[in-house]
């Protein structure tokens, strides 16, 4: 997957050398590789208008090649994520929270990749008392190994919960990086997000001086193989979006793999999204299965995966991976757990296959920033952010506008009773 060496323009040079934030000017003080915070990403695709770019799961090394290598070829800013349940303390992939800035720098040094990047913890899960005290030292140990931009997700808990874990984590995100608030378990089309719990959740935090980048919503979307074709709901998005515009927060689309390319056109034209995650389809390209224009994976009679000859990995690889996968009753969406124990074998195959899973993911990923997400030639409003704030840090969106003596915890509380929401069913929804 060979690219033109790279030119690199005065602008790229500058934005290199004032852009990037201390703790990847830290660990990567030679570096040709443009990481940024996800604030950075953010403001290129606002800048681009009825635009919003890949978020890429990295389960494995391939899915970072390509879509880097993808977002070199649109001229677009591309963010490169792990979730908590993929790359946490205990993750099913090798690729993970302390591992990923250095394998993308590694892939942006060796590629030429002049695109800006930002690196995201997603969903990064927070279920009581005890995941908050365990952030506190888990989060700056991320930043510390690159990350530059996070999702915090209590969304599991109740309103008052969720807003009240994320002003007590705020102050562990540098003021720098991208910051991503959450309402509504993600689970498909039952406990939808609601226009007041996003106001409550957003508002809550405006009035203690935290402007989120993005807000996530169950708009009516699910992780992994999608059941159904129901899929994103356009117009409530568009709503919560629409009621929260005086706090200038982004959208964060969750959960793309199920939805047609002209619903994901509407998501990136009628709302103000700028961030689309991609996992499971990735995954399975990088592997040679084949997807439909949704990114779901096929299934025959049988409910098996349909590998394509001469795609992903080897024939004989895959055999491996369905055995190890039926030796441990892992079936449909639950093969995202094979990541872990076949990345090293995935990496020890021949440089021609290890190519062309790359080159797979490369191919769609391209095919949804080009033309689907209108992320085409954002790497350069990136830069003008940059250049224009004179540093890595760009800065809040919005500014206080409520009033803290409203949004005690005594009076988030009383607040939150007074909302009427729907989390829907229990169940694994972490992705």
């Amino acid at each position: 997957m060979g690219l033109p060496k790279p030119k690199y323009s005065s602008d790229f040079e500058k934005a290199l050398e004032i852009g990037r934030p201390p703790n990847i000017v830290r660990l990567f003080p030679n570096s040709k590789a443009l990481i940024v915070s996800g604030k950075v990403i953010d403001r290129a695709l606002i800048a681009k208008g009825k635009a919003m770019t890949i978020a890429a799961n990295g389960r494995n090394h391939f899915v970072i090649r390509g879509a880097l290598a993808a977002a070199q070829r649109a001229n677009a800013a591309i963010i490169i994520e792990i979730a908590k349940s993929e790359g946490g303390a205990s993750a099913y992939c090798a690729v993970n929270f302390w591992n990923m800035a250095r394998q993308v720098d590694m892939v942006c040094n060796e590629l030429g990749i002049t695109v800006p990047v930002a690196v995201h913890a997603d969903h990064y899960g927070i279920k009581g008392d005890k995941d908050v005290e365990a952030a506190k030292v888990e989060i700056p140990s991320m930043i510390d190994a690159g990350i530059t931009s996070i999702a915090i997700d209590a969304s599991h808990l109740p309103d008052e919960k969720n807003l009240l874990a994320n002003i007590a984590l705020n102050s562990f995100i540098p003021k720098w990086a991208g910051y991503e608030t959450e309402v509504g378990e993600i689970k498909g089309k039952e406990g939808l997000s609601t226009v007041e719990e996003a106001l409550f959740l957003i508002r809550g935090l405006n009035a203690h001086n935290i402007f989120p980048d993005w807000i996530a919503l169950n708009n009516g979307t699910t992780h992994g193989i999608e059941a159904s074709d129901a899929g994103i709901q356009v117009e409530l998005t568009r709503d919560i979006h629409n009621a929260l515009a005086k706090y200038k927060v982004s959208g964060a689309q969750h959960g793309t793999s199920g939805n047609s390319s002209e619903r994901l056109r509407r998501i990136a034209r009628e709302t103000r999204t700028t961030k689309a995650n991609v996992a499971t389809a990735l995954q399975m390209i990088s592997w040679g299965l084949k997807v439909n224009e949704y990114g779901n994976a096929y299934q025959d009679e049988n409910k098996d995966f349909v590998k394509l000859q001469e795609l992903g990995v080897t024939d004989q690889m895959w055999e491996e991976m369905k055995s190890y996968a039926l030796s441990k009753s892992i079936k449909g969406g639950d093969f995202k757990k094979i990541n872990l124990p076949f990345e090293n074998k995935l990496l020890g195959l021949p440089r021609e296959i290890r190519e062309r899973m790359a080159k797979g993911v490369e191919d769609f990923t391209f095919e949804l920033l080009s033309k689907v997400f209108n992320a085409e030639d954002t790497a350069p409003l990136a830069l003008e952010a940059i250049l224009r704030a004179g540093s890595y840090d760009v800065g809040p969106k919005a500014e206080r506008v409520e009033d803290p003596a409203e949004w005690t915890e005594a009076k988030i509380k009383e607040k939150a009773s007074k909302l009427k929401g729907d989390k829907g069913p229990e169940g694994n929804f972490e992705d």
